[in-house]
């Protein structure tokens, strides 16, 4: 499959949202009618997503031993889980109190119980803050100590969607400090919408070559170097849910050294023409569509992002290049309290030559989260295709406690050839810790299984996608 990229990804998110033509109520928000709804709806969002997966012969015939028996179980605990909660629902009309961990903390200490406020009519006027210090661990950093929070608020009273602002301070084992702000601010009405990542990194981290080929035992190669990120971007209400609008992306990096093989083997960074200081700035042109109202923990709703970015030298970048990137998901309620979520996250290079470190990268979007089941950094290269979905059920009915299962798949090009070659398939499954019963956010810990033994713990506030 050569590099005629953009076509087919266009013609992925356009299958995929034909599979919402059953829905009746208003414009991608659940609704399913028919004997059967869930079964036949689900069903039908299975077999989709098989077949966008399968349309690529090649690849399919790849994965297919893992990445399908996966996606196949999981169908299958989405129909019962659905079945069972829709014949609960039929039987009873018990409203549940929700909990959150503050209200647990304050049981616990035995202070009162608050009085019970509807989480879904809250106050708009309110701030919702969430913090949470801990030690963690990751496959990138090892032991961590991190400081993480997460703001949500409404900028009007009106119809405004949830604004948020997700911030961590983390020193790692392996010598790291990281600093990353993420914000997506609504105004009044929904006119305008401001997205911003800013990180601020010293960064040491393996790689592992390019491409999807390389092995995760033998292809490590530590490069240490410090990294500022800054990309903001201004959007304008089009028509309703439409956005457009531009932005400027810098990723700088500087100190940038490797530590090499013992046996003296050439490394990819090397061979790509690695440097000690790479700037790369540009422009960027922007197309937003969103009707999830809260994207913090979207219930329903779709949102596609297409951002085309181009570096440039008269704005400082050290090459011109230019990249693609198609962001799109869709969720669909299967029950009262379970969701099914599909994200589709394409990353391209259309031309010129990036540095190594701005190469598409596994788990280098913006929220860190593609590619659970691997290590940050597992696979990079010029041209990045990734798919994943994942079901999202509660556990106790107070919603304090909730689960997630998930499996995703991700195709990275060879780098010389720039064709697709190999899939690497990732599962697992993980917990869900209400931090917020007003703006929902939850704490993530899920454990992921990788192809090629990888696996590890990932932990996030806010829902992956």
């Amino acid at each position: 499959m050569e590099a005629k990229l953009p076509a087919f990804i266009f013609a992925l998110l356009l299958r995929k949202c034909r599979v919402g033509q059953g829905v009746k109520t208003p414009p991608f928000h659940g609704g399913i009618t028919g004997s059967n709804p869930v079964r036949g709806t689900t069903k039908a969002l299975c077999l989709r997503a098989l077949f966008i997966l399968s349309n690529q012969r090649t690849l399919l015939i790849l994965a297919k031993k893992h990445f399908i028996l996966v996606l196949s179980l999981l169908c299958k605990v989405v129909l019962l889980q659905a079945q069972s909660a829709d014949s609960s629902n039929q039987n009873s009309t018990t409203v549940y109190p929700q909990k959150d961990l503050s209200d647990m903390i304050e049981q616990w200490f035995g202070h009162p119980p608050k009085k019970q406020i509807n989480p879904d009519s809250v106050d708009k006027d309110k701030i919702f803050l969430s913090v949470f210090p801990a030690i963690g661990y990751t496959l990138q950093t090892r032991l961590a100590a991190i400081l993480a929070g997460n703001i949500a608020f409404y900028t009007s009273p009106e119809k405004t969607n949830l604004s948020a602002i997700t911030s961590s301070i983390a020193i790692t084992q392996n010598k790291q400090f990281t600093l990353p702000v993420q914000f997506n601010i609504w105004t009044k009405n929904n006119r305008f919408n401001f997205q911003g990542d800013w990180r601020l990194y010293k960064y040491p981290q393996e790689t592992f070559g390019l491409g999807s080929n390389n092995n995760l035992s033998v292809d490590g190669n530590l490069i240490d170097y410090s990294y500022a990120r800054f990309y903001t971007v201004a959007l304008k209400n089009i028509t309703k849910n439409v956005y457009g609008g531009v932005g400027y992306f810098l990723d700088y990096h500087w100190g940038i050294e490797q530590e090499g093989y013992n046996n003296g083997r050439v490394s990819d960074f090397e061979l790509y023409g690695g440097e000690e200081k790479t700037v790369s700035s540009g422009y960027g042109i922007n197309f937003l569509y969103d009707s999830r109202t809260n994207a913090v923990n979207p219930s329903s709703g779709v949102y596609t992002n297409i951002l085309y970015r181009s570096n440039t030298k008269w704005l400082g970048s050290d090459d011109n290049w230019q990249s693609l990137l198609i962001d799109a998901r869709k969720y669909f309620k299967i029950s009262k309290n379970s969701i099914l979520g599909f994200w589709s996250y394409n990353w391209l290079i259309l031309s010129g030559r990036p540095p190594y470190l701005d190469l598409p990268s596994t788990s280098w979007d913006t929220y860190t989260n593609t590619g659970r089941g691997f290590i940050q950094g597992r696979f990079r290269s010029k041209q990045m295709l990734y798919a994943e979905t994942e079901y999202r059920f509660q556990i106790t009915n107070n919603g304090l406690l909730g689960g997630v299962m998930f499996a995703n798949t991700q195709a990275f090009t060879d780098w010389q050839t720039n064709h697709f070659n190999k899939l690497q398939p990732a599962a697992g499954g993980g917990l869900r810790i209400k931090l917020n019963k007003y703006s929902k956010t939850n704490l993530d810990i899920d454990y992921g299984f990788g192809a090629g033994g990888s696996h590890g713990l990932f932990v996030n506030i806010g829902e992956i996608f």
